[in-house]
């Protein structure tokens, strides 16, 4: 890989492991409500009902579903204390879902510029 002054150049194999390994961090957080969640757990929304509500428009059904998912690929922790009544069922953000901040601020950063430059282009 040589880099030029701001610009990085990559070999054919090199791009194709990258775009790789694009394609699986988009296929583990792509999808309408998978950040949204993150966002809502780093912001300390813990418990099913208030991940609920602080998700607008997520059904039950597809909120579990997509606990499950971000549980298994080690971004959320479901806890479960029995002991408590009634039993009292939370997700934490694993540290591993911290390593997220600085893409989705990145994401976030594109995001506003692209709505200038479309809103721009469109006001042309």
């Amino acid at each position: 890989m040589k880099e030029n002054n701001k610009t990085q150049t990559f070999t054919k194999v090199e791009c194709a492991d990258r775009l790789s390994a694009v394609e699986d961090a988009i296929y583990v957080l792509g999808g309408k409500w998978k950040l949204r969640i993150i966002v809502a757990l780093v912001s300390g929304y813990h418990r099913f009902n208030e991940i609920q509500r602080s998700v607008k428009g997520i059904s039950p059904r597809v909120l579990s579903n997509e606990l499950k998912i971000l549980e298994l690929n080690g971004l959320v922790k479901r806890t479960v204390d029995s002991e408590s009544f009634p039993v009292l069922v939370e997700y934490i953000p694993t540290d591993y879902a911290e390593t997220l901040k600085e893409l989705v601020s990145m994401l976030g950063n594109w995001g506003v510029n692209h709505k200038k430059r479309i809103s721009s282009e469109i006001d042309l």
